[in-house]
Formats: structure tokens, C-alpha cells, sequence
């Protein structure tokens, strides 16, 4: 078999799964490089006054923050509106009681989200375990 049928062979798979995610009525992607969210509910729990936890898509594959109280980052993969946050490091500055508290249960969530919906100003990140999404509301484009 020549390289140009192997080849032809190969791609046809890799296009039918694009389109199927640019088809019509399918979930749309959340075009989320660039953009960047604020924390307002933390899987049906209020966050604490004055303590803004954030999200940002610097870049396409890349994720940072504010855990709380810490700056974090990490890596991510999107296909349609499945999402998978990879393994994230984080400044080391200690947080206190609450605080703390909200940081280590908003990072843990972050690693295991599996979806994502965007609405308008509006994310909500589904959480393996969780029964409410992670929702935020966008604070750039």
C-alpha cells in the first residue's frame, strides 16, 4: 500500500471527529483561550466574601489563577465540551482556616472536572463527585 493511501487512510478518522465537533447541534467548545472567570459558587457553597478565587486561559493548553490565596497553573485539554485539568503547582504562602479550607477544596475540584458549559458571562465546570458545577462568571473576554 503506498504512503499517500496509508496517509488518506489515517486522516479520514481525525476529520469525521472535527466536524462531528463543529457540527451543528453539537455542544459548543467554550472558547475559553484568553478569557478569564471568577469563583461564585463552589459546587452549591457560596464563596467567602472578599477572598476571590479565579480561573485563566492564558493560552491555548495552559490554565492559572488564584486558588484563594495562592497562584496556580497547570495544563488542560479540551475536546467539544469535555475538559481534563492536568496536574497543577501552586506559590507555597500559608492560608489560614477558611481560607485554606476553600482553596484546597476549589483545587481539588479543579482536577477533576470533566465538563464544561459557557452561557453568555456565565461557566459551569461539572465536577467528578460533585452533584453542583463549579460556576463562575467571566471577568475578560
Amino acid at each position: 500500500m503506498s504512503s499517500t493511501f496509508r496517509l488518506a487512510g489515517l486522516a479520514a478518522p481525525v476529520l469525521m471527529v472535527l466536524s462531528a465537533c463543529a457540527m451543528p447541534g453539537a455542544p459548543a467548545a467554550a472558547p475559553l483561550v484568553g478569557s478569564e472567570w471568577r469563583l461564585e459558587d463552589l459546587g452549591g457553597t457560596a464563596v467567602l466574601d472578599r477572598v476571590e478565587a479565579t480561573l485563566v486561559f492564558p493560552e491555548a493548553g495552559r490554565v492559572a489563577g488564584n486558588g484563594s490565596c495562592n497562584r496556580f497553573f497547570g495544563s488542560y485539554t479540551l475536546m467539544s465540551d469535555r475538559i481534563a485539568i492536568g496536574q497543577m503547582g501552586s506559590t507555597r504562602m500559608a492560608c489560614a482556616g477558611a481560607v485554606g479550607e476553600q482553596e484546597a477544596r476549589y483545587l481539588g475540584a479543579l482536577e477533576k472536572a470533566e465538563r464544561v458549559e459557557v452561557q453568555g458571562r456565565t461557566m459551569q465546570v461539572h465536577v467528578k463527585g460533585m452533584d453542583k458545577p463549579l460556576r463562575f462568571v467571566r471577568t475578560k473576554p
